[in-house]
Protein backbone atom coordinates (compact mmCIF):
# COMPACT_ATOMS: atom_id res chain seq x y z
CA UNK A 1 0.00 0.00 0.00
CA UNK A 2 1.25 3.64 -0.56
CA UNK A 3 2.76 4.31 2.57
CA UNK A 4 4.39 7.70 1.63
CA UNK A 5 1.52 10.07 0.57
CA UNK A 6 -1.42 9.16 2.50
CA UNK A 7 -2.27 12.29 3.06
CA UNK A 8 -2.74 13.28 -0.72
CA UNK A 9 -6.10 11.66 -0.94
CA UNK A 10 -9.11 13.44 0.19
CA UNK A 11 -12.41 13.15 0.95
CA UNK A 12 -22.67 19.95 -24.59
CA UNK A 13 -24.28 18.23 -27.39
CA UNK A 14 -22.98 20.89 -29.56
CA UNK A 15 -19.45 20.51 -29.29
CA UNK A 16 -19.57 16.84 -29.34
CA UNK A 17 -21.40 16.57 -32.52
CA UNK A 18 -18.25 19.30 -33.93
CA UNK A 19 -15.83 17.22 -31.77
CA UNK A 20 -16.91 13.94 -33.18
CA UNK A 21 -17.39 14.61 -36.87
CA UNK A 22 -13.31 16.26 -36.55
CA UNK A 23 -11.82 12.97 -34.34
CA UNK A 24 -13.82 10.99 -37.19
CA UNK A 25 -11.75 13.23 -40.35
CA UNK A 26 -8.64 12.94 -38.06
CA UNK A 27 -8.56 9.57 -37.00
CA UNK A 28 -6.70 7.98 -39.46
CA UNK A 29 -3.83 10.02 -38.11
CA UNK A 30 -4.20 11.20 -34.91
CA UNK A 31 -3.46 7.78 -33.21
CA UNK A 32 -0.27 6.82 -35.08
CA UNK A 33 1.01 10.07 -34.01
CA UNK A 34 5.01 9.29 -33.52
CA UNK A 35 5.61 7.77 -30.14
CA UNK A 36 8.18 7.69 -26.78
CA UNK A 37 10.74 4.95 -26.68
CA UNK A 38 9.11 1.92 -25.77
CA UNK A 39 5.75 2.32 -27.25
CA UNK A 40 3.98 -0.38 -29.10
CA UNK A 41 4.74 0.85 -32.43
CA UNK A 42 5.45 -2.50 -33.58
CA UNK A 43 2.53 -3.98 -32.68
CA UNK A 44 0.34 -3.27 -35.69
CA UNK A 45 -3.02 -5.05 -34.12
CA UNK A 46 -2.69 -2.92 -30.48
CA UNK A 47 -2.97 0.15 -33.70
CA UNK A 48 -5.74 -1.55 -35.09
CA UNK A 49 -7.50 -1.72 -31.12
CA UNK A 50 -7.00 1.43 -30.82
CA UNK A 51 -8.52 3.18 -33.96
CA UNK A 52 -11.45 0.39 -33.04
CA UNK A 53 -11.65 2.11 -29.81
CA UNK A 54 -11.55 5.63 -31.37
CA UNK A 55 -14.28 5.07 -33.33
CA UNK A 56 -16.44 3.57 -30.78
CA UNK A 57 -15.83 6.62 -28.60
CA UNK A 58 -16.87 8.69 -31.39
CA UNK A 59 -20.06 7.15 -31.98
CA UNK A 60 -21.05 7.08 -28.50
CA UNK A 61 -19.95 10.52 -28.42
CA UNK A 62 -22.63 11.49 -31.31
CA UNK A 63 -24.95 9.48 -29.57
CA UNK A 64 -25.11 10.92 -25.89
CA UNK A 65 -23.63 14.48 -26.33
CA UNK A 66 -20.17 13.61 -23.99
CA UNK A 67 -16.95 14.49 -25.80
CA UNK A 68 -14.98 11.54 -26.50
CA UNK A 69 -12.12 12.26 -24.52
CA UNK A 70 -14.42 11.99 -21.45
CA UNK A 71 -15.69 8.63 -23.37
CA UNK A 72 -12.35 7.27 -23.29
CA UNK A 73 -11.99 8.20 -20.02
CA UNK A 74 -14.23 5.92 -18.28
CA UNK A 75 -13.43 3.08 -20.59
CA UNK A 76 -9.89 3.19 -20.04
CA UNK A 77 -10.20 3.45 -16.13
CA UNK A 78 -12.99 0.80 -16.26
CA UNK A 79 -10.70 -1.30 -17.99
CA UNK A 80 -7.90 -0.69 -15.70
CA UNK A 81 -10.17 -1.36 -12.51
CA UNK A 82 -10.52 -4.85 -14.27
CA UNK A 83 -6.79 -5.59 -14.71
CA UNK A 84 -6.35 -5.35 -11.26
CA UNK A 85 -9.19 -7.52 -10.38
CA UNK A 86 -9.22 -9.95 -13.10
CA UNK A 87 -11.54 -12.65 -11.15
CA UNK A 88 -14.28 -10.61 -10.37
CA UNK A 89 -14.41 -8.23 -13.30
CA UNK A 90 -13.21 -10.28 -15.90
CA UNK A 91 -12.69 -8.40 -19.31
CA UNK A 92 -14.79 -9.83 -21.98
CA UNK A 93 -12.95 -11.45 -24.87
CA UNK A 94 -12.30 -10.12 -28.14
CA UNK A 95 -14.34 -6.53 -26.54
CA UNK A 96 -13.72 -3.10 -28.08
CA UNK A 97 -15.12 -1.30 -24.72
CA UNK A 98 -13.36 -2.25 -21.19
CA UNK A 99 -17.10 -1.39 -19.00
CA UNK A 100 -17.60 -4.18 -16.82
CA UNK A 101 -21.36 -3.86 -15.18
CA UNK A 102 -22.62 -5.97 -12.76
CA UNK A 103 -25.90 -8.13 -13.98
CA UNK A 104 -27.66 -7.53 -11.19
CA UNK A 105 -26.64 -3.44 -11.97
CA UNK A 106 -27.53 -3.43 -15.99
CA UNK A 107 -31.44 -5.46 -15.31
CA UNK A 108 -31.83 -4.07 -11.88
CA UNK A 109 -31.97 -5.91 -8.54
CA UNK A 110 -35.67 -6.68 -7.98
CA UNK A 111 -35.58 -8.20 -11.39
CA UNK A 112 -36.44 -11.84 -12.08
CA UNK A 113 -34.75 -11.89 -15.59
CA UNK A 114 -30.96 -11.65 -14.68
CA UNK A 115 -30.02 -11.62 -18.86
CA UNK A 116 -32.79 -9.06 -19.27
CA UNK A 117 -32.25 -6.92 -22.44
CA UNK A 118 -35.52 -5.07 -22.88
CA UNK A 119 -35.03 -1.63 -22.33
CA UNK A 120 -38.17 -1.16 -20.82
CA UNK A 121 -38.84 -3.43 -18.06
CA UNK A 122 -34.99 -2.98 -17.34
CA UNK A 123 -36.09 0.63 -16.92
CA UNK A 124 -39.09 -0.34 -14.57
CA UNK A 125 -36.47 -2.26 -12.25
CA UNK A 126 -34.33 0.24 -12.19
CA UNK A 127 -31.54 -0.83 -14.02
CA UNK A 128 -28.65 0.84 -15.56
CA UNK A 129 -29.02 -1.02 -18.99
CA UNK A 130 -29.14 1.12 -22.28
CA UNK A 131 -29.77 1.07 -25.96
CA UNK A 132 -26.34 2.54 -27.18
CA UNK A 133 -26.32 0.84 -30.52
CA UNK A 134 -30.15 1.89 -32.00
CA UNK A 135 -31.42 -2.06 -32.01
CA UNK A 136 -33.94 -1.28 -29.33
CA UNK A 137 -31.86 -4.62 -27.18
CA UNK A 138 -29.95 -3.15 -24.68
CA UNK A 139 -27.10 -6.09 -24.66
CA UNK A 140 -25.00 -6.39 -21.47
CA UNK A 141 -22.65 -8.09 -23.68
CA UNK A 142 -22.56 -4.97 -26.59
CA UNK A 143 -19.56 -2.68 -26.61
CA UNK A 144 -22.17 -0.18 -27.44
CA UNK A 145 -24.56 -0.75 -25.16
CA UNK A 146 -22.05 -0.92 -21.88
CA UNK A 147 -20.42 2.13 -22.55
CA UNK A 148 -23.35 4.43 -23.54
CA UNK A 149 -25.11 3.14 -20.54
CA UNK A 150 -21.98 4.34 -18.50
CA UNK A 151 -22.21 7.40 -19.83
CA UNK A 152 -25.64 8.13 -19.94
CA UNK A 153 -25.34 7.46 -15.77
CA UNK A 154 -22.86 10.14 -15.61
CA UNK A 155 -24.65 12.61 -17.60
CA UNK A 156 -27.47 12.69 -14.79
CA UNK A 157 -26.44 16.46 -13.75
CA UNK A 158 -25.35 17.51 -17.06
CA UNK A 159 -22.05 17.16 -18.96
CA UNK A 160 -20.28 20.43 -17.38
CA UNK A 161 -17.05 19.27 -16.01
CA UNK A 162 -18.52 20.21 -12.17
CA UNK A 163 -22.15 18.49 -13.23
CA UNK A 164 -19.88 15.33 -14.65
CA UNK A 165 -17.92 15.27 -11.82
CA UNK A 166 -21.05 14.67 -9.56
CA UNK A 167 -22.54 12.27 -11.30
CA UNK A 168 -19.70 9.85 -11.70
CA UNK A 169 -19.48 10.01 -7.84
CA UNK A 170 -22.85 8.84 -8.08
CA UNK A 171 -21.99 5.96 -10.36
CA UNK A 172 -19.12 4.77 -8.50
CA UNK A 173 -19.32 6.37 -5.15
CA UNK A 174 -15.32 6.56 -4.77
CA UNK A 175 -13.59 10.04 -4.71
CA UNK A 176 -10.52 8.39 -6.37
CA UNK A 177 -12.80 7.13 -9.26
CA UNK A 178 -13.77 10.59 -10.23
CA UNK A 179 -10.21 11.90 -10.00
CA UNK A 180 -8.93 9.18 -12.50
CA UNK A 181 -11.25 9.54 -15.29
CA UNK A 182 -11.10 13.32 -15.05
CA UNK A 183 -7.22 13.02 -15.17
CA UNK A 184 -7.37 10.76 -18.31
CA UNK A 185 -9.45 12.85 -19.96
CA UNK A 186 -7.30 15.81 -19.82
CA UNK A 187 -4.69 13.43 -21.38
CA UNK A 188 -6.42 12.23 -24.07
CA UNK A 189 -8.18 16.18 -25.02
CA UNK A 190 -4.77 17.05 -24.98
CA UNK A 191 -2.44 14.55 -27.08
CA UNK A 192 -5.50 14.04 -29.62
CA UNK A 193 -4.96 10.62 -29.70
CA UNK A 194 -5.74 7.21 -27.63
CA UNK A 195 -1.69 5.60 -27.74
CA UNK A 196 -0.10 7.28 -25.21
CA UNK A 197 1.93 3.77 -24.16
CA UNK A 198 5.51 5.60 -24.44
CA UNK A 199 7.76 5.44 -22.27
CA UNK A 200 11.67 6.46 -21.35
CA UNK A 201 14.12 5.58 -18.41
CA UNK A 202 14.15 8.25 -15.55
CA UNK A 203 17.76 9.41 -16.11
CA UNK A 204 19.11 10.03 -19.48
CA UNK A 205 21.21 7.24 -20.93
CA UNK A 206 24.36 9.28 -22.00
CA UNK A 207 24.75 10.29 -17.86
CA UNK A 208 26.92 7.82 -15.61
CA UNK A 209 24.11 5.82 -13.15
CA UNK A 210 23.96 2.45 -11.46
CA UNK A 211 21.04 0.42 -10.53
CA UNK A 212 19.64 -2.95 -9.39
CA UNK A 213 16.73 -4.63 -7.73
CA UNK A 214 16.48 -3.53 -4.26
CA UNK A 215 12.74 -4.07 -3.64
CA UNK A 216 11.75 -5.42 -0.22
CA UNK A 217 15.08 -4.63 1.19
CA UNK A 218 14.62 -3.46 5.08
CA UNK A 219 14.52 0.06 5.43
CA UNK A 220 14.87 1.74 9.15
CA UNK A 221 14.46 5.55 9.37
CA UNK A 222 10.45 5.89 10.29
CA UNK A 223 9.86 2.30 11.61
CA UNK A 224 10.73 -1.05 10.40
CA UNK A 225 9.37 -1.22 6.84
CA UNK A 226 10.56 -2.59 3.55
CA UNK A 227 12.08 -0.91 0.35
CA UNK A 228 9.12 -0.26 -2.34
CA UNK A 229 10.77 0.79 -5.20
CA UNK A 230 14.23 0.42 -7.03
CA UNK A 231 17.44 3.35 -6.29
CA UNK A 232 19.13 4.63 -9.05
CA UNK A 233 22.39 6.38 -8.09
CA UNK A 234 23.82 9.06 -9.97
CA UNK A 235 25.47 12.35 -9.25
CA UNK A 236 23.99 15.00 -7.48
CA UNK A 237 22.05 17.27 -9.97
CA UNK A 238 21.82 14.53 -12.91
CA UNK A 239 18.21 15.31 -14.57
CA UNK A 240 15.26 13.27 -13.45
CA UNK A 241 12.70 12.56 -16.43
CA UNK A 242 9.06 11.52 -16.60
CA UNK A 243 8.72 7.88 -17.75
CA UNK A 244 5.33 8.20 -19.40
CA UNK A 245 2.84 10.33 -20.26
CA UNK A 246 0.80 11.18 -17.28
CA UNK A 247 -0.68 13.98 -14.89
CA UNK A 248 1.49 15.92 -12.30
CA UNK A 249 -0.64 14.39 -9.27
CA UNK A 250 1.54 15.24 -6.50
CA UNK A 251 5.02 17.61 -6.14
CA UNK A 252 6.57 18.78 -2.27
CA UNK A 253 8.16 17.37 0.63
CA UNK A 254 7.75 14.11 1.85
CA UNK A 255 9.69 13.30 5.28
CA UNK A 256 10.68 10.13 3.67
CA UNK A 257 11.15 11.23 0.29
CA UNK A 258 12.39 14.42 0.47
CA UNK A 259 11.59 16.56 -2.40
CA UNK A 260 9.48 14.36 -4.15
CA UNK A 261 6.97 13.96 -7.09
CA UNK A 262 4.10 11.79 -7.96
CA UNK A 263 3.08 10.95 -11.79
CA UNK A 264 -0.39 9.11 -12.75
CA UNK A 265 0.00 7.71 -16.30
CA UNK A 266 -3.55 6.36 -18.06
CA UNK A 267 -2.80 2.69 -16.98
CA UNK A 268 -4.05 3.91 -13.44
CA UNK A 269 -0.31 3.61 -12.20
CA UNK A 270 1.41 6.52 -10.14
CA UNK A 271 4.57 7.27 -10.75
CA UNK A 272 6.65 7.91 -7.59
CA UNK A 273 10.32 10.10 -7.81
CA UNK A 274 12.10 10.60 -4.30
CA UNK A 275 14.73 12.53 -2.84
CA UNK A 276 15.02 14.70 -5.46
CA UNK A 277 17.45 17.73 -5.08
CA UNK A 278 14.95 19.92 -6.73
CA UNK A 279 11.95 20.37 -9.46
CA UNK A 280 11.81 21.94 -12.59
CA UNK A 281 10.27 25.52 -11.88
CA UNK A 282 7.88 25.38 -15.20
CA UNK A 283 5.83 22.25 -14.03
CA UNK A 284 2.93 22.04 -11.44
CA UNK A 285 0.41 19.78 -9.55
CA UNK A 286 -2.22 19.53 -12.49
CA UNK A 287 0.19 19.45 -15.52
CA UNK A 288 0.55 17.29 -18.12
CA UNK A 289 3.85 15.91 -18.73
CA UNK A 290 5.62 13.63 -21.44
CA UNK A 291 8.04 10.83 -21.57
CA UNK A 292 11.63 12.19 -21.44
CA UNK A 293 10.30 15.76 -20.18
CA UNK A 294 12.36 16.61 -17.26
CA UNK A 295 10.71 17.13 -13.92
CA UNK A 296 13.48 17.42 -11.30
CA UNK A 297 17.10 16.71 -10.57
CA UNK A 298 19.03 13.81 -8.29
CA UNK A 299 19.59 14.63 -4.83
CA UNK A 300 19.75 13.69 -1.41
CA UNK A 301 16.74 15.23 0.44
CA UNK A 302 14.87 13.09 2.62
CA UNK A 303 14.60 11.60 6.36
CA UNK A 304 13.51 14.62 8.52
CA UNK A 305 12.07 17.85 8.27
CA UNK A 306 11.91 19.91 4.79
CA UNK A 307 15.35 20.77 3.50
CA UNK A 308 16.92 17.84 5.25
CA UNK A 309 20.10 16.62 3.02
CA UNK A 310 22.67 14.54 2.70
CA UNK A 311 22.28 11.46 4.99
CA UNK A 312 22.56 9.20 2.12
CA UNK A 313 24.42 8.63 -1.64
CA UNK A 314 22.73 11.11 -4.20
CA UNK A 315 20.14 8.49 -5.71
CA UNK A 316 16.87 8.68 -7.53
CA UNK A 317 14.75 6.56 -5.43
CA UNK A 318 11.65 4.84 -8.61
CA UNK A 319 8.37 3.64 -7.35
CA UNK A 320 5.52 2.12 -8.83
CA UNK A 321 2.13 1.86 -7.11
CA UNK A 322 -1.11 0.40 -9.14
CA UNK A 323 -4.37 1.50 -8.30
CA UNK A 324 -6.85 -1.19 -7.05
CA UNK A 325 -10.00 1.26 -6.58
CA UNK A 326 -10.11 1.75 -2.99
CA UNK A 327 -6.04 1.81 -2.62
CA UNK A 328 -3.22 1.37 -4.11
CA UNK A 329 -0.19 -1.50 -3.88
CA UNK A 330 3.36 -1.05 -4.62
CA UNK A 331 5.47 -3.54 -7.31
CA UNK A 332 8.96 -4.16 -8.14
CA UNK A 333 9.65 -1.45 -11.11
CA UNK A 334 13.31 -2.77 -11.87
CA UNK A 335 12.27 -5.31 -14.79
CA UNK A 336 9.99 -1.95 -16.49
CA UNK A 337 13.15 -0.07 -16.03
CA UNK A 338 15.47 -2.52 -17.54
CA UNK A 339 12.75 -2.96 -20.65
CA UNK A 340 12.30 1.01 -21.03
CA UNK A 341 16.08 1.15 -20.96
CA UNK A 342 17.31 -1.74 -23.26
CA UNK A 343 14.37 -0.26 -25.54
CA UNK A 344 15.74 3.69 -25.50
CA UNK A 345 18.99 1.94 -25.95
CA UNK A 346 17.95 0.21 -29.18
CA UNK A 347 16.08 2.66 -30.55
CA UNK A 348 18.69 5.72 -30.48
CA UNK A 349 21.41 3.82 -31.89
CA UNK A 350 18.59 3.02 -34.96
CA UNK A 351 18.77 6.62 -35.34
CA UNK A 352 22.07 6.75 -35.85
Amino acid sequence: MLLHDWRRFGGGFRYALIAAFVGLLTLGTSDYAPAAYGADTDRPSLSDEYAKRRRLYEAISLRSGLEWPYIAAIDQYERTISQAHPKTRPLRQGAVAGVYVPEERWSGDLNPTKEDTNPASIRFFRGIGQDGSGDKIADRGKDEDLLYSVAVQALQYGSAEDDFSIGLWEYYHNTRAVQRIMQFAKLYRHFNRLDLSGHTFPLPLKSTYSYRSTWGNKRGWGGRRIHEGTDIFAGHGVPVRSTCYGIIEIKGWNAYGGWRIGIRDLNNLYHYYAHLSGFDKNIQTGDIVSPGQVVGWVGSSGYGRPGTQGKFPPHLHYGIYRDRGLVEWAFDPYPLLHRWEREEYKMLKGKR
